[in-house]
C-alpha cells in the first residue's frame, strides 16, 4: 500500500482525506484499517454482523462471486436518443435482475455508407462495454482473447479501426513455449 500526496475522497466511506491505494481502489486510514482486517479474516465481516444483529446480504459478501453464464434471453431496456448531427440512435441494455450486462446501439441508417465507419466504431465501444458490465456484474473473466473477439466481430471493412486495433492487440498474445519461431 503506497501514500497517496493529494487529499481526494475515498472510494469506501466518500470522506476527504489522504488516501492509501490497495487493488486499485483508494481508501482513507479507516477504510484502509477494514479492508486490511477483511482480508486477513475474512468470516471477520459475517461475525461482526451476526454479533450486531446487521444482515450481510449476498451482494455485500467478500466472497469472491462465481462466473455465472449469460442466460439466452435477457430482459432489456430500449432508449431512443440523438447525436449532434440529429441522426436517430437506438440503444439497448439487457439485464439480469436490474443490473446492465449488454448494451447495444443502432441506428435506422446503418446501411448508410457514410455511416458505415461510426457504426463500426459504436459497435466496437458497446462490445467492449458489455464485455467490462459481465465482468463486473457476473464475474465473466477478462481475457485478450475475448477482447480480440468482439473487436474483431464489430469490425465491418478491412483496415476500419476495429480491424486495426484488432490487428496490434493480436501482436500481445501469448506465444505457446516451443512457438517463438512461428510468431516471429
Amino acid at each position: 500500500m503506497t501514500q497517496t500526496i493529494d487529499t481526494e475522497i475515498c472510494d469506501g466511506c466518500g470522506k476527504s482525506e489522504v488516501l492509501f491505494e490497495s487493488e486499485g481502489n483508494e481508501f482513507c486510514s479507516s477504510c484502509t484499517s477494514l479492508v486490511e482486517a477483511v482480508k486477513s479474516q475474512p468470516g471477520l465481516l459475517r461475525q461482526l454482523c451476526k454479533l450486531t444483529k446487521t444482515e450481510l446480504n449476498d451482494k455485500s459478501s467478500c466472497h469472491p462471486r462465481e462466473q455465472q453464464e449469460l442466460p439466452d434471453v435477457l430482459d432489456a431496456v430500449r432508449y431512443r436518443t440523438h447525436d449532434r448531427e440529429q441522426n436517430t440512435w437506438y440503444v439497448s441494455v439487457s439485464e439480469i435482475e436490474g443490473t446492465p450486462v449488454e448494451i447495444f446501439a443502432s441506428t435506422a441508417f446503418d446501411r448508410d455508407q457514410h455511416l458505415q465507419s461510426r457504426i463500426s466504431n459504436l459497435t466496437t465501444i458497446t462490445r467492449l462495454i458489455s464485455l467490462i458490465l459481465r465482468h463486473i456484474f457476473l464475474g465473466e473473466v477478462l481475457t485478450l482473447e475475448k477482447t480480440l473477439k468482439q473487436i474483431l466481430r464489430s469490425s465491418r471493412q478491412t483496415n476500419d479501426l476495429p480491424d486495426m486495433l484488432a490487428r496490434i492487440l493480436s501482436n500481445y498474445r501469448e506465444v505457446a513455449p516451443g512457438d517463438e519461431d512461428s510468431a516471429a
